[in-house]
């Protein structure tokens, strides 16, 4: 599957040959760089392990400077394998945006905004003492009723209550590409994609 690595810019919107106006996502996507080749012989599986976006040597451990110089490049802050990529590549190739065409479907993994600990309101979408759920009736927000009786006298697993919520990995499917800037390395994806502005993303066709 082929993809590459990009970083989200923000959301705008453009209008299509019809007038429309379409919500579409901003993504600076490459260009990457091949930093090595996974092999049958000496990995086990195929895969190829593409950098993107550069680092300060004097933030790198001497291993990374090492393993990307044979690459020919500089320390990466991201580094992200691809199986069954659609074009043979060799160490050191640039990978950018022309893979990708207009009109074309993509699929878009990132890590979703990091919310914190939330109440079951926000993070499940409880009702609240308006609706009188949950075996509450004088508290606005409040879970309500948890557990059990008697028996088991316990909170069952999986019971939805308060708790951290965000920054979990998302992948959104089937994402129609919209344009593809090739000069400024920018791909026009329609809808949003999750993260937050200046996030990395995986984007694969």
């Amino acid at each position: 599957m082929s993809g590459l690595i990009g970083r989200k810019i923000g959301m705008t919107s453009i209008f299509d040959e019809n007038g429309k106006n379409i919500p579409c996502t901003v993504i600076e996507a490459g260009p990457c760089v091949v930093t090595q080749v996974r092999t049958n012989e000496v990995d086990g599986y195929e895969a190829l392990q593409l950098g993107f976006d550069d680092k300060d040597e004097k933030h790198s451990t001497k291993a990374a400077v090492g393993h990307f110089k044979k690459a020919g490049t500089v320390a990466k802050k991201k580094v992200v394998e691809f199986k069954d990529f659609a074009t043979e590549q060799k160490l050191g190739d640039v990978i950018d945006v022309t893979i990708f065409e207009e009109g074309e479907f993509v699929d878009i993994q990132g890590v979703s905004k990091g919310k914190g600990f939330q109440g079951v309101v926000k993070r499940h979408g409880f009702g609240g003492v308006g609706q009188s759920t949950h075996g509450q009736h004088n508290r606005l927000r409040a879970p309500g009723s948890v557990g059990a009786s008697s028996y088991p006298s316990r909170v069952f697993k999986g019971m939805r209550m308060a708790g951290r919520m965000g920054a979990d990995n998302v992948k959104v499917q089937n994402l129609r590409v919209l344009k593809v800037v090739a000069d400024k390395n920018l791909l026009l994806v329609k809808g949003c994609i999750p993260g937050h502005n200046n996030s990395y993303v995986i984007i694969q066709k």
